[in-house]
Parts: structure tokens; C-alpha cells; sequence
């Protein structure tokens, strides 16, 4: 009968109804059934500290003098209870029924006297009923729930405490500064992990003012604790047998820690000056590689990589409007170029190598594959994304913070080259052969990751650039030529990377359209600094574009010769092939000295490109910029009348054998081929090479991608007018006409 008025307290609580009872009877009722723990019944609770001066909970103490006691039946009903309901749902209830009142008390929705009846309960439940120790002594449950439900209340109850009456609870505090020391012979840890953790979260909840406040006081007593902690457990002999099962409790424990890290990561940001506890993942982050490298589960290797991640990208500060300031303070940039040093340090000694990247790392909760499902030699593309972002973030916040060329040289050289090793031994294979293909290969399935990895690259390549610049006002072409070999062979030439990945979209303009009023991606930052560094380099581009027509090109001329009876006629090609293993832009020595741009014998492999098929935009942003009539909201893929062939015909010519029949050739020129220039031969198809002697191929990719920002230009134009744009695009839209009018500058029509 009893669970009744318990379950009937629910329902009032969820619904928001006053609770009509004394607050004494309601206490009773969530008082749980656990036995104190030892020495529990005295020394344990005189630590609940009264409300300091300025608190809020002195005039709860005062108030509390016109509650009817109450007998102690209820609380003995509930022992007695009969056996159609398990205790354990009690417990459960009780739980829940503590963590909703807690949010309904700090929710200003509810009345205020409500929520009066709700702290007079909690006084009652933490002063007589000694309700944090019992939660305590239930954070070492074998039962994963109740434990689990039990850090979640505590951490409710010590972050209500701390805000109403200013003062850390005690016990909780006692427990946590015994357990943390205690490692790895005492007990307690996980739970003393989980309720740290959770508290943390808590504070997240309120203003940044009252975050900062609650932070000092959580955090100072237990600062030197938990570095020594750190220290401990990450110092372990990771390569005994406590580590070899993923449900071990060692394993458990490191798990545990790992969540407890980030919510310290996260809770950086709310202080001006954090504590050490805050900065330790940063300073000692070798403790980090050498677990990674370990022979621990893949699980906790992976969790740590991805921690390390967060760390590089700042995601603390994601809600915070500050986040700007938070980058720019002393301690960060300390923390970070000490993460930055070591990351790269071991990198270059082949750090990278070690790790091997599981395929099957969870499978929900389970290490076996999918029925059907073959990762056989497959390699975890999540953590592979993690651990190049890693690096190419610690290679960008280096090189910033360089003052000298020769400061950065060998790291970056090394690491580079470690990456792309990295890259080709985990990653799919790059059907152009070229290093700057692996970035848009890596990291296409991700967005968020990708533009983080394009942005890291572009500005390592605006920081060389200025380095280069610096020594020498005018370079000779042989000195440029020389650059751009080393930017190609390093993968991080800017406009390959752009035009590779304008390559995997098929051009499609509303897919960057998308990116750019995302909030989730740094496209923005990125598209106009690479605008920026277009204006600069346009000629660059160009030439980039010429070779990547040339790439395209050839592929279509080796499935002419192949198609042709006369191949043995031509025994000389436009191609200069280069050995296998080179990228598609290798450079050799002409007749002049100079580094001339050579295509490999991968070009003949399948383009990527060819294998993507169009993807449907996200939204349609191609209505009329006249009409007042909304789109109906059927999907529709960017306007490719006027655009060359799409990959899907580049798909169907290879399956066909690369014929080039002339009523095949027609019928697809006809519908998506270029205007013609002057001069080009109407027999023949748009993409066969053209000879030396003969005109100019025409420039395929200069026109696609130039287009595609046409296009976008356009798309953000027509929203600005329509006041459906989320942020101010003027300078983005200035940068896009500036390249409209260098093509068409160099193109008249």
C-alpha cells in the first residue's frame, strides 16, 4: 500500500501539483532502505555545514519549526514491504524521484512555494535522514544501475547544496578525497569518478557568473588529489593482465577517468585561470600516447583519441561567447603548445605505426562483426580521422606560434610524412595517386572534421608562404616551381584540395550552400580565407585546373588508343608517365633545368570523382529570386545545363567499354557539354586531348569550379534579398564577385 503513495508522489512532481502532505511524510517516503556504511552513524554527518553568511538555507532551518513530525511507521512499512514489489524498483524510484525534484526546484516554472516544499524536504533528507551517505555507499553497488542512478542524484543533491547554502557537502567530499588517494589498492574509485563527473555536468546548467563560483569550490580541495590520480593511474602497468579484459575493473576505472577528464576539459573554459586539474591533460599528454600505444582494449585507446581531439579543437567553448577570449588567454596557448611539441615529437618517431586501428570496435557492446558484415582488414576511419586531426591541429597551432622558417621545417616536413604514410597504410586507396586527394578521402564522411583539417592545412600553407616571401621579394620561376613541388608532395596545396573536394560534391553548389549556414563546421572561416588566398593566386589556380584537366584528359585518351586498331601507331603520348608510385604532379628535369609537371600511370586508375554520383541537395535553394511562392519542398539538384559531362555519364562511357560512339559522344555533348570555343573540333568529344600543335584543350575544371561559385554566389544573393540568410554574407559575397571578375577577366564572353 505504501509504494502507492510513493508512486502517487511521482506523478505530482512530474505534473508540477503542490505537494498537499507535511514535507516530514515526503521525506519518509524517499528515505531509502540501505544500511549505513560503517561509521556512518556520527562522524560521517556533523561535516553537513550550516549556511554561511549571505546563503539561502538559514531560513529553511527556521521554517521548519511549524512541520507536524511524523512516526517512523512509514519508514518501517517500507522494510516490511510485501514481496510483490522489488526493492530494488523501490530504490529506482526513489532515485529518479530525487534527481526530478532537484530540476523542478531550480526550474522557475514551478511556484515558489512549491519549491520551498522541495528544499524543506532536502534539509530534512541531508540532515535526519543522512541521505548523501547512503548515496554513497550505493556508488559501490554491483548493481550498475543503482550505482549509476545513485552518482546521478548525488551529484543533483551536492550541486542544489552547494548553490542554496554555499558549502560543499561534506561526506561527499570526504569520500572523494579518501577513495582518489587511495588508488589502485583502495576501493570506491569508479563511483567517486562517476559523482565527480556528474557534479561537473551539473554546473553547466547555470549562468556563467554562478559556473565559476561553484567550480573554485568544487575544484580547490580536490586540485593536487586529482593530478596525483592522473599520475597514478595513467603510470600503471598497462600491459598486465588487469587490462586485457574490456569489463575488467581496471579497465573500468580507466573508463571511468577518461569521462571525467572531458568534463574537466569542458569546465576550462569557465575560469580565467584554471586549475591544474584542468590543465593536466595538456601538460602531461605523453602519459595519453604512451596508453594509446599500450596493449590496453581498443576502447579505452579510442576514447583517449577522441578526448585528444576535443582537446585540439577546443570543443569546450562551444556555448560559451567568450570562446575567443578563452584561445587567446596565457595559460591555453602554454597548454596547447606543450600538447603541440609532444604530439609532434612522437610522431616523428613513428608513434603513428603503433597503433593499430581496429575495425570492430563496438559493435553495441559487443567485439563480434555484423552477421554479413565483413571488416576484415578494415580500419576504424573515426579514430583514423581523430588521430590525423590531431596532428595536423598540433602542426598548425606550431607553426603559428614559430617565428622562424627553420623552427618548423623538420617537424613539419616529418610529420607530414608521417601522416600521409599513416594515410596510405589505413585510408582507401587514391585513385588520382595524388597526396592531395588523401585529405577529401579521409575525411569526406565527416564534415565537421574535414573543414577542420582543410582550414589546419590552408593556413600551414599561408604561414609557409609568408615565411618564403619574407626572405625574398621577387623568386625566380625555378625557386616557385621548386614551392610548389614540395606543397604538392606534401598534400597540402590549397587549391588541389579544394577542387578535389568541389570534385567529390560533383560541383553542386548547394551542398557548399549548405556548409556555409551550418553552424556545426568551420566551412565559413575556411571559404573565406581560401577566397582570400585565390585573389592572390589566381594564376596558381588556373594552372591547377590545367592540370587537373590534363589528369581527365588522359584517362580518355588511354580508352581511345585502347578502343583504336592503330594503337601501335602511336607509340609517343602528351603523357609524360611518370613511375608508379609518384603522384600525379611529380616534377622532372626539362632540357631548361626547370621542374616541369608530370602525370603518373595512376592517372589510368578510376577516377573518384566518377565513382560519387551527384548528391541531391539538403534543401532547395534554386526558386525564383523574383517569386513570393515558397519551394513545394521537393528536392532538386543544381542546374547542370550548362555544365560538362556529370560523373554519371563518366560512369556509364567506362562501362561501356570508353566507346566513343559518335551517336553516344552526341547525344551526351548535346545536353551537358561547355559552350564550344572557337576553333574546337565539332567531331570530336570535349575531353580528348588535344595535340601540342593543336589549340588549347579547353579548361573543364576552371569552368566547373568557377560556376560552382557563380552559382553559390548567386543562392546566398537571392536569400540575403529574402532576408532568409543567418548571418551577414557581405564579405563573402564580396569575395566571391572578385573571383567572378578574374574569370571573367581572362574569359570574355
Amino acid at each position: 500500500m505504501k509504494i502507492s503513495l510513493l508512486q502517487q508522489m511521482y506523478k505530482d512532481v512530474l505534473a508540477g501539483i503542490p505537494l498537499a502532505r507535511e514535507s516530514r511524510h515526503y521525506s519518509s517516503l524517499m528515505n531509502l532502505c540501505v544500511e549505513q556504511p560503517p561509521g556512518g552513524d556520527g562522524s560521517c554527518h556533523q561535516q553537513h555545514l550550516p549556511p554561511t553568511a549571505g546563503g539561502t538555507g538559514s531560513h529553511q532551518d527556521s521554517d521548519m519549526s511549524h512541520v507536524v513530525p511524523a512516526t517512523d511507521d512509514l519508514s518501517r512499512s517500507f522494510a516490511n514491504m510485501s514481496s510483490s514489489f522489488c526493492p530494488r524498483e523501490v530504490t529506482l524510484l526513489q532515485l529518479t524521484l530525487i534527481k526530478m525534484m532537484v530540476a523542478k526546484a531550480e526550474s522557475q516554472e514551478i511556484e515558489l512555494h512549491t519549491r520551498q516544499k522541495y528544499c524543506e524536504i532536502f534539509v530534512l533528507l541531508l540532515k535526519e535522514a543522512k541521505i548523501d551517505s547512503k548515496l554513497i555507499h550505493l556508488l559501490g553497488s554491483d548493481d550498475r544501475l543503482l550505482s549509476h542512478m545513485a552518482s546521478q542524484s548525488l551529484a543533483s543533491l551536492v550541486y542544489f547544496q552547494l548553490k542554496e547554502e554555499d558549502a560543499v557537502n561534506v561526506p561527499w567530499l570526504s569520500f572523494s578525497l579518501a577513495a582518489l588517494p587511495g588508488f589502485p589498492g583502495g576501493s570506491g574509485v569508479p563511483g567517486c569518478l562517476w559523482a565527480l563527473a556528474a557534479i561537473l555536468k551539473e554546473t553547466r546548467k547555470d549562468a556563467p557568473a554562478a559556473r565559476a563560483g561553484a567550480l573554485k569550490k568544487l575544484l580547490a580541495p580536490l586540485d593536487a588529489v586529482l593530478e596525483g590520480f592522473y599520475n597514478a593511474i595513467l603510470l600503471h602497468h598497462f600491459d598486465s593482465h588487469h587490462y586485457t579484459s574490456p569489463y575488467s575493473e581496471a579497465t573500468n576505472n580507466l573508463i571511468s577517468f577518461i569521462d571525467l577528464l572531458e568534463a574537466l576539459l569542458v569546465s576550462r573554459v569557465e575560469l580565467e585561470i584554471p586549475f591544474r586539474c584542468q590543465r593536466i591533460l595538456f601538460l602531461k599528454v605523453s602519459y595519453v600516447l604512451n596508453v594509446i600505444s599500450s596493449s590496453i582494449p581498443y576502447v579505452i585507446k579510442k576514447k583517449f583519441i577522441l578526448l585528444l581531439k576535443k582537446c585540439v579543437l577546443c570543443k569546450s567553448r562551444e556555448d560559451v561567447k567568450g570562446g575567443s577570449l578563452f584561445l587567446q588567454s596565457p595559460s591555453w596557448c602554454e597548454d596547447m603548445l606543450a600538447l603541440s611539441n609532444v604530439v609532434l615529437q612522437v610522431v616523428n618517431l613513428t608513434w603513428l605505426n603503433q597503433i593499430p586501428l581496429s575495425g570492430k570496435s563496438s559493435y553495441f557492446g559487443s567485439s563480434e562483426t555484423v552477421p554479413g558484415h565483413d571488416s576484415q582488414g578494415a580500419s576504424d576511419q573515426t579514430a583514423l580521422r581523430a588521430l590525423s586531426l590531431v596532428v595536423l591541429k598540433a602542426l598548425e597551432f606550431k607553426i603559428h606560434n614559430s617565428a622562424t622558417e627553420a623552427e618548423i621545417k623538420e617537424d613539419f616536413e616529418g610529420s607530414m610524412s608521417q601522416v600521409l604514410m599513416f594515410w596510405r597504410s589505413h585510408g582507401k586507396p587514391s585513385p588520382a595517386g595524388h597526396h592531395c586527394e588523401w585529405l577529401s578521402l579521409v575525411f569526406m564522411e565527416q564534415d565537421d572534421d574535414m573543414w577542420e583539417a582543410a582550414k589546419a592545412l590552408l593556413l600551414i600553407y599561408l604561414k609557409l608562404d609568408r615565411f618564403r616571401r619574407g626572405v625574398a621579394d621577387n623568386l625566380s620561376p625555378k625557386e616557385e616551381e621548386s614551392w610548389q613541388f614540395l606543397v604538392h608532395a606534401g598534400g597540402y596545396n590549397p587549391h588541389c584540395i579544394f577542387l578535389f573536394f568541389l570534385e567529390k560534391i560533383a560541383f553542386d553548389s548547394t551542398v557548399l550552400l549548405d556548409f556555409l549556414i551550418s553552424s556545426e563546421t568551420c566551412f565559413l572561416e575556411y571559404l573565406v580565407r581560401y577566397l582570400k588566398l585565390l585573389g592572390k593566386e589566381w594564376p596558381h589556380f588556373v594552372e591547377v585546373c590545367d592540370h587537373f584537366d590534363s589528369r581527365h584528359s588522359a584517362l580518355h585518351a588511354v580508352c581511345s588508343v585502347r578502343q583504336s586498331a592503330v594503337c601501335a601507331a602511336e607509340p609517343r603520348s602528351a603523357m609524360a608517365w611518370a613511375p608508379h608510385n609518384c603522384p600525379v604532379f611529380t616534377a622532372r628535369q626539362g632540357d631548361n633545368g626547370a621542374a616541369e609537371w608530370s602525370r603518373s600511370d595512376s592517372l589510368t586508375r578510376t577516377d573518384s570523382a566518377s565513382l560519387l554520383a551527384p548528391l541531391q541537395s539538403l534543401v532547395n535553394y534554386d526558386s525564383s529570386e523574383d517569386s513570393e511562392v515558397e519551394s513545394d519542398g521537393k528536392e532538386c539538384l543544381v542546374n547542370t545545363k550548362q555544365l560538362p559531362p556529370n560523373n554519371e555519364g563518366e560512369v556509364r562511357r567506362r562501362q561501356a567499354g570508353c566507346s566513343c560512339r559518335d551517336d553516344d559522344r552526341n547525344s551526351r555533348t548535346s545536353e551537358v557539354s561547355p559552350p564550344k570555343l572557337k576553333g574546337s573540333p565539332a567531331s570530336s568529344c570535349w575531353t580528348r586531348m588535344a595535340s601540342p600543335d593543336n589549340i588549347a584543350p579547353l579548361r573543364v575544371m576552371l569552368y566547373k569550379s568557377t560556376k560552382c561559385l557563380e552559382e553559390l554566389q548567386e543562392a546566398i544573393s537571392r536569400l540575403q534579398r529574402r532576408n532568409l540568410f543567418p548571418y551577414n554574407p557581405s564579405a563573402l559575397l564580396k569575395l566571391l564577385s572578385q573571383v567572378e571578375k578574374m574569370n571573367k577577366s581572362m574569359n570574355p564572353q
